[in-house]
């Protein structure tokens, strides 16, 4: 795609930027590079040239093709960060999206397991591990059981290291977004599972197999999608309506430790969350269903 003169050179510079000094993971640069290209063909003027009016076009335009509020702050995140640094740098003289302003995004609160029915679906796995010999029965329940205990995104889990998890102090070192490396504990329930697997996964392995602890069926590193794959599978076999991913483990995993009793700082650190302002989102789940059961159980509710 030909673009406008400047822009080119301008988004590769800014990739550079956010990559090596702001720190952002690859996918994150490239979804960037995406968003800035689309944005230099809506708006087709040199960056020099683009105004609010143009930008609010160019918003627009997004909300017309059906782009998901989210989708949209995201970009619009993306825009006002480009042309702030393109100021701050001397590309140009002042900032068109200085004043541009996200649509409103919905809250939309997590769907969350209740802990009996998380209990439900791990001992099912438990049994079905237990009951041949398939090494890979025994990683599914070992991935479940990892996702519930610690809050790991999926890519995490799959992306672990045998040395990353620590017998001693019953916790794994992550590295999350943004490569920020933090410690999650782990419950006797995960650290027993994961034993388990790491006594079978010889049988799973093979000459040049990576040092991940999740592997797949031929030995190499297991695929996330392979990973989403297990996590509904499991949580589906726990009866109608319980069939979440490995989001929605994450999701089990912060409610209810923050129903409890901890804290929103210490389930922070745990999620690898940048900002406490993500991590509220649960004390709202808690807020909710704390109201339904009002609603069912009393009276004169």
């Amino acid at each position: 795609m030909e673009l406008p003169p400047g822009w080119a050179a301008l988004i590769d510079e800014y990739a550079d930027h956010v990559g090596a000094e702001r720190g952002l993971s690859a996918n994150t640069v490239r979804a960037y590079r995406s968003d800035l290209t689309a944005l230099a063909a809506q708006v087709d003027v040199a960056p020099d040239m683009v105004t609010l009016s143009r930008l609010r076009g160019w918003l627009a335009a997004l909300g017309e093709a059906g782009a998901a509020p989210s989708s949209v702050q995201r970009r619009v995140a993306c825009v006002r960060g480009f042309f702030a640094w393109a100021e701050a740098e001397g590309h140009l003289r002042d900032n068109p999206a200085a004043r541009l302003k996200s649509p409103r995004r919905n809250r939309r609160l997590p769907r969350v397991l209740p802990a009996g029915v998380v209990d439900e679906l791990l001992a099912a796995g438990a049994d079905r591990a237990a009951a041949g010999a398939d090494p890979l029965a025994v990683r599914d329940l070992a991935l479940v059981e990892l996702l519930y205990s610690s809050g790991l995104r999926v890519s995490e889990a799959v992306g672990l290291r045998l040395g990353d998890i620590d017998r001693e102090r019953r916790s794994v070192v992550v590295v999350g977004k943004g490569d920020r490396q933090r410690t999650v504990p782990l419950g006797v329930p995960a650290l027993r599972a994961l034993d388990d697997w790491l006594g079978v996964r010889p049988a799973v392995s093979r000459p040049g197999s990576p040092d991940a602890v999740f592997l797949g069926a031929r030995g190499g590193a297991l695929d996330p999608r392979v990973a989403r794959r297990v996590v509904h599978e499991a949580t589906a076999a726990a009866g109608p309506g319980a069939e979440i991913g490995p989001h929605g483990l994450r999701h089990a995993f912060a409610t209810h430790l923050i129903e409890g009793g901890a804290d929103l700082r210490s389930v922070q650190e745990m999620l690898g969350h940048s900002s406490v302002a993500t991590t509220q989102i649960y004390t709202h789940v808690t807020a909710d269903r704390l109201r339904d059961t009002f609603r069912q159980a009393h009276p004169r509710a």
